[in-house]
């Protein structure tokens, strides 16, 4: 049976009628693909999973949300979207216009937009206008124009792109045929962490005897952990850029994800997302975005503090959110730069240390 993309697959469990045309560019059924070597480095007692959102047709997990709220954006006669991000919103928005044949507006921070997902929606034909301000202030900005004009509104605080983000959660539980103990993801503006808990409650109010209900495990930089702190951070940094937000737009249900699953939202350092960026990229050959790599810091970070010391073995998926390619800059500033030999055998075979 051939793959029709999300909606077709997950209609029953989505707003969608026949009347909703499917803008689809057959997004979801990514891989979970279990670690092979970092459960040993880790001492880590159980089985550690990615779900790598990478693989979706512009590189990240936004895909899932954008062919819902374009799908009905569609349907509700619109001509034009818009959306405030830090990429790969943009990315996203821009794919989907295209293919839905309307207009993309995109509202970017200055300077603060990996050149991967700058050029997606560059290339994609949206309006893109780089604002002198945070990403925050760009939400605002399309929050208000949204308002006043005729623009739909495609940012996570639009109910459609969470419903759309929420069947990642039911793929892990297809998958495993069981819901994992816990996950561990990357919250910025937490309209991922909320669709998840989404997914993993609907599933088990389906089938709770094999669907059980995961502890959630959110992590934000440390520059910019609104969350964490309990207030608003007015000039957030952190190399990840994806999660580069200072006052996340689903801050309260994903201060409940996190309260009705029992889990956690953390700090982890920019070390300690450089440290498991390289180390899932080279112990596991998944190369994800920076802010990806947050899952799997908090991880490596709870694992080293003794969380799970003496407890029974468990299944632990880190969702990773972005392909490593949205940041080409940031892979080659955080990795070995390339020797330069002579176009000589005996040289190569001493650089080589044959």
């Amino acid at each position: 049976m051939s793959y029709n993309g999300l909606i077709d697959k997950y209609k029953k469990f989505l707003p969608v009628t026949k009347k909703t045309p499917i803008i689809t560019l057959l997004e979801g059924n990514t891989p979970l693909i279990p670690a092979v070597h970092l459960p040993e480095k880790l001492g880590f007692n159980g089985e550690i999973y990615f779900k790598f959102e990478g693989m979706n047709p512009t590189g990240s997990f936004k895909d899932r949300g954008m062919t819902m709220a374009v799908s009905k954006a569609v349907e509700e006669g619109s001509k034009a979207v818009i959306c405030a991000s830090t990429g790969n919103t943009s990315a996203s928005a821009a794919a989907y216009s295209a293919r839905a044949g309307i207009k993309c507006v995109v509202l970017i921070p200055e300077g603060k937009i990996a050149l991967g997902k700058l050029s997606q929606a560059l290339i994609h034909g949206a309006a893109v206008l780089e604002i002198d301000g945070n990403f925050d202030e760009a939400l605002n900005l399309v929050k208000e124009l949204s308002s006043n004009y005729p623009l739909s509104l495609v940012n996570s605080i639009n109910p459609f792109r969470i419903e759309g983000q929420k069947t990642a959660a039911y793929e892990i539980c297809e998958t495993l045929k069981q819901s994992p103990d816990y996950q561990f993801m990357p919250v910025g503006n937490a309209g991922n962490i909320t669709a998840y808990w989404k997914g993993y409650r609907e599933c088990n109010d389906n089938n709770p005897e094999f669907f059980k209900l995961p502890k959630m495990m959110g992590f934000q930089a440390e520059g910019a952990a609104p969350i964490v702190l309990g207030k608003p951070v007015e000039n957030p940094e952190t190399f990840a850029t994806a999660i580069r937000i200072g006052n996340p737009a689903s801050w309260k249900t994903a201060v409940e994800a996190r309260d009705e699953s029992k889990g956690a939202i953390d700090i982890v350092s920019d070390d300690e997302i450089r440290e498991a960026y390289q180390m899932t990229a080279a112990l596991e050959g998944v190369f994800c975005e920076p802010a990806s790599a947050a899952s799997i810091a908090g991880l490596i970070k709870y694992v080293r503090n003794g969380y799970f010391k003496n407890k029974k073995p468990i299944k632990a998926v880190c969702i990773l959110t972005g392909n490593g390619l949205k940041d080409p800059d940031n892979a080659v500033k955080n990795a070995a730069a390339p020797k330069k030999v002579k176009a000589n055998m005996t040289d190569i075979v001493a650089a080589i240390g044959l």
